[in-house]
């Protein structure tokens, strides 16, 4: 009886779901869950907070996909992800629609865009690496703060919805932190920073040193293994050129435009270019890319032009 219920569940939830393939992406929610209850009630073991950690990461990919394709087929559904989702990723899930949907996507890393690569250097180095996440954080935060008040007279019910996220945030931290601040400190507060600086880590490195204006070289693809665990996350050009496509159908996407990107904006390991350009980059200068944002620059304003635009260092 117990098979027949369970297999009875499995066939009702592929029904609830837009998208087959997002079986994989509760198998990852529900591990996740399990393992930080299993950690709070049994203690540290370095294996499983190395999975948690990866998985915190794959959190925010889910977060970012649930944003342009929500997962479930009905409203209530997709609600409760989104607060499923706000507490595991660190901050609520609708933010994404005003920073990521309506500012990323519609400028592209150009001008005006909350998340540009290039607001304090046109140089990819490891500082810049590592400051990037909370300079992007930062310059975010007004976009969602408008889009909260626009909201409150556009959609009261909704901007409820909106900010109950950050309510029911603030509770799961301080409630935790209340029982044991230490395992609150460990199991909710460190995974949700490494999500949150992996995935502007990843935008950082998907535009940094594109051309904003091209029709094709306008970010970095890693077309690895990577991909297989995190959602096909990696393959960025298609994803900018069809946002609302669902992560299953990018690979056959990227497939047909492969060859229209520039060689140099196709990375096999995105270890082996984090550790190429910005380690091996740091000492031999034949490592590092180039910009070809700059290059396209110079092309149009030759250097020495009064007309050519001033840019960072």
């Amino acid at each position: 009886m117990s098979l027949v219920v369970a297999h009875f569940d499995h066939k009702f939830i592929i029904v609830l779901l837009r998208y087959r393939a997002d079986r994989r992406t509760l198998l990852y929610m529900v591990a996740t869950t399990v393992l930080f209850a299993l950690q709070w009630a049994f203690g540290f073991n370095p294996f499983a907070y190395f999975v948690y950690l990866f998985l915190s990461i794959a959190v925010t990919v889910i977060a970012h996909n649930h944003n342009h394709v929500p997962i479930w087929r009905g409203k209530t559904m997709n609600g409760l992800t989104d607060y499923w989702l706000t507490i595991f990723y660190g901050f609520p899930a609708f933010a994404w629609i005003p920073t990521h949907n309506m500012n990323h996507h519609a400028l592209n890393n150009r001008e005006g865009d909350y998340t540009i690569t290039y607001r304090l250097t046109e140089h990819n180095h490891l500082m810049m690496l590592l400051v990037y996440p909370m300079v992007s954080s930062y310059h975010q935060q007004k976009s969602i703060r408008d889009y909260i008040k626009r909201q409150w007279v556009e959609d009261r019910p909704y901007a409820w919805f909106c900010l109950s996220q950050y309510l029911l945030l603030a509770l799961w931290i301080g409630a935790f932190a209340l029982i044991d601040w230490r395992k609150a400190l460990l199991y909710i507060i460190i995974p949700q920073q490494v999500g949150l600086t992996s995935v502007l880590i990843f935008n950082y490195v998907q535009h940094v040193h594109a051309d904003e204006e091209s029709e094709w070289n306008h970010s970095r693809n890693f077309v690895g293994f990577l991909n297989t665990l995190l959602f096909n996350n990696g393959l960025h050009t298609v994803h900018h050129e069809r946002a609302g496509m669902h992560w299953s159908k990018s690979r056959e996407a990227h497939a047909k435009v492969e060859a229209k990107i520039s060689p140099v904006l196709i990375e096999r390991s995105f270890w082996g270019y984090i550790g190429r350009n910005y380690f091996l980059g740091a000492v031999m200068p034949k490592y590092r890319t180039s910009s070809m944002r700059l290059q396209r620059i110079q092309n149009v304003y030759p250097i020495g032009s009064q007309a050519s635009p001033s840019q960072g260092v």
